[in-house]
């Protein structure tokens, strides 16, 4: 905890934004660091409460030690800080920046509307040691001489890398595109996480040993089972990047784009990448001066609003099929747990026009192109009411409805057969594996990430890529030191 009366003495404070009428003119990060000092501050409210639901599985999928480190940062050791960061999360400073932070939701504070300000403390613990050298090459001092490739860079497939090369392990990590990331990289625009942080992991990771390979479509360019001869373990980190299909008529017209495909355009556009090497529409597809609608209510459609407002939009409007949900939850209903309440992001506050109980019902054209989608109010069955129907102008629409799973191609259509797969009730497909050993169906080939849980959070894939690590090195050596 940090001090002992902080909560009551000193009010809950984040980081600021750059005013939407700025940050919309780039596509930079626009959160304002908060002083050391004020880091401080924050970090003193946590209290002793007892049980810290912060970081029991209610709170923190990687179990931070929250209060721990709170305390160490109201004291201003922060090597120590972020060594125990470090101890449970690989990558702080991606977490920091674009986790939701349900370890807020549980804080006990939050029975007053007030948590800790746990996420940007994390994010400065993380900063804060980049800044005073701390985050360094940490290589295994003796070599097991085993291998293990790792089929993925994104956030799952660089816990394992870098926990397996720790370990001692000669460990290979193969990415389909140039660049190490993943969805991490690809997926999340640059204004909530710039893509440097990846790099200097790499850079880090390459000093501990991780030799990465870029350009390389396992079960494509290279055959899963090849790999498998070629190493003692094989662990595939896919990230979840089908769409999940929306069956609205209309598809097909031009303007109509699925979500994914535009954010990694941008992103690699920003990047300074060639757009079109991703195998998905190489003509560019920009917002500018366009009347744009964004179907679907999560963080990949907040993602579309914010980079078509920075594209230079004339107006964003954002569909989403569910109820407006209550401006406040029931703290005793719901609490420690995630609660479905009201949430504005950043990009829905740079002026998206959000409707609630709306139903996509078909996208509308003239002579092959896009000029409005038609729609109606539902239900709370979500069943239209009749009478309701109703079009919005549209130059561009995206679809940001989730994703089903895996890309088909490559090493899922290579083993077809050989994985065991599982698809759940909403018609997700995932590979089978247990959450003790993550093994497949499949010798030697192990799973973790999105693959096998299906679409999930920056931090569920750190803690299954730590998870795996151990499982892949306890089969390996008989034991492991590497936590789970």
């Amino acid at each position: 905890m940090g001090k002992v009366t902080g909560f009551m003495e000193i009010d809950r404070q984040v980081g600021k934004y750059q005013p939407a009428s700025d940050r919309i003119r780039h596509f930079r990060e626009f959160t304002i660091p908060m002083s050391d000092a004020e880091v401080t501050k924050q970090a003193a409210r946590c209290m002793d409460c007892g049980i810290p639901f912060c970081h029991g599985p209610t709170g923190c999928p990687v179990h931070n030690q929250i209060p721990d480190w709170n305390d160490l940062v109201y004291n201003n050791k922060w090597e120590e800080a972020i060594r125990n960061l470090h101890s449970t999360n690989n990558f702080p400073e991606f977490t920091g920046r674009v986790c939701p932070a349900p370890c807020e939701e549980a804080c006990t504070l939050n029975l007053e509307d007030a948590p800790v300000a746990i996420k940007t403390v994390e994010q400065a613990i993380a900063d804060k040691a980049y800044e005073l050298g701390y985050i360094v090459p940490q290589p295994a001092t003796v070599k097991t001489g085993k291998k293990v490739a790792i089929i993925g860079s994104g956030p799952a497939g660089m816990a394992a890398a870098q926990q397996l090369a720790r370990a001692g392990h000669e460990v290979h990590v193969y990415e389909r595109e140039t660049k190490a990331g993943g969805l991490l990289r690809y997926g999340i625009p640059d204004f909530k996480m710039e893509k440097n942080f990846i790099d200097r992991r790499v850079e880090q990771m390459t000093g501990e040993g991780v030799t990465f390979h870029y350009g390389v479509n396992v079960g494509v360019d290279k055959p899963t089972e090849e790999l498998m001869a070629e190493h003692d373990a094989v662990i595939y980190c896919g990230g979840s990047e089908t769409p999940r299909p929306a069956g609205i008529p209309g598809v097909e017209l031009h303007g109509v784009y699925d979500a994914m495909p535009y954010l990694v355009q941008q992103n690699r556009r920003v990047g300074r990448e060639n757009i079109d090497s991703t195998g998905w529409p190489a003509e560019p597809i920009l917002a500018g001066a366009k009347h744009v609608v964004v179907v679907g209510g999560g963080d990949t459609a907040s993602d579309c609003v914010g980079t078509a407002f920075r594209q230079g939009a004339v107006k964003v409007t954002q569909l989403d099929i569910r109820p407006m949900p209550p401006e406040k939850e029931d703290k005793l209903a719901v609490w420690p747990f995630w609660a479905t309440k009201m949430r504005t992001s950043s990009s829905q506050a740079e002026g998206a026009n959000r409707e609630f109980q709306v139903a996509t019902l078909e996208f509308v054209g003239e002579d092959g192109v896009l000029t409005g989608v038609r729609c109606c109010q539902v239900d709370e069955r979500r069943k239209p009411i009749a009478g309701t129907d109703f079009i919005i102008k549209a130059d561009l629409a995206f679809i940001a409805i989730g994703f089903s799973g895996p890309m088909t191609t490559g090493v899922l259509s290579e083993l077809e057969g050989k994985l065991e797969l599982n698809t759940d009730r909403r018609g997700s497909t995932n590979v089978v594996a247990n959450e003790q050993d993550y093994k497949t169906s499949i010798d030697k080939l192990y799973v973790a990430g999105d693959v096998r849980r299906g679409q999930s959070l920056v931090v569920w894939a750190i803690r299954e890529g730590r998870q795996v690590a151990r499982a892949v090195d306890e089969a390996l050596m008989g034991a492991s030191v590497l936590p789970r």
